[in-house]
């Protein structure tokens, strides 16, 4: 209950600072990239159950001669590589916090095709409800792989309090103006999570 009347305090107070800087961004975006200026995705949410996610486009609709869509660093604009080096691609998803569908804190809202490939330990980051931020973001974000990213987000799940969540929102500021983990190595974006290699104590 603390903590979700925290989300909407905050939120509500966010969305009132941040409503003309998100309208820019929005122009900008519709001048260099047309429509649509969100981009939009079903992910899972607590317990596994989908929500749409909002983020502001990052990325162009370049093709190749066969029209099959070019390869994310391709696509992906400067004006959208400053957004997602300062976070601001996310800032839709305050919309999602007041919906009650994220939390400020807790682990990201992955894809829904992950869903089946989670080891039984690994599926426990959906025990929470997911987060703009998270324990995982302060610690590595998209530099880590994806087993030192789930082990982050198990702990979280395991030691979450309304202390952490304070501490893990100061530290995402300090990891925001450092500019720390955006990408991770050889890829514009994370690579695709292809499964765990688990041994019996993993199952």
């Amino acid at each position: 209950m603390l903590k979700r009347s925290f989300d909407l305090l905050f939120v509500l107070l966010l969305l009132i600072v941040l409503c003309i800087p998100m309208a820019v961004i929005s122009l900008i975006i519709l001048k260099t990239m047309g429509r649509p200026v969100l981009f939009r995705q079903i992910r899972p949410g607590y317990k596994g159950k989908p929500f749409m996610i909002m983020k502001f486009r990052t990325m162009n609709d370049a093709r190749d001669p066969e029209g099959q869509l070019l390869p994310d660093e391709f696509r992906l604009t400067k004006f959208g590589k400053n957004l997602r080096r300062l976070s601001l691609d996310e800032l839709p998803q305050l919309f999602n916090v007041l919906k009650g569908e994220l939390s400020f804190v807790g682990p990201r809202p992955l894809l829904m095709e992950y869903l089946p490939l989670y080891t039984e330990r690994q599926a426990r980051r959906h025990d929470v409800k997911p987060g703009i931020t998270g324990w995982t973001q302060v610690n590595g974000r998209n530099a880590l792989t994806w087993e030192e990213k789930f082990e982050f987000d198990i702990w979280y799940v395991d030691n979450r309090s309304f202390f952490l969540d304070m501490k893990i929102l100061w530290m995402t500021i300090v990891k925001v103006i450092q500019r720390e983990g955006i990408t991770a190595e050889g890829s514009a974006t994370m690579p695709e999570f292809k499964g765990s290699e688990t041994d019996q104590g993993d199952k």
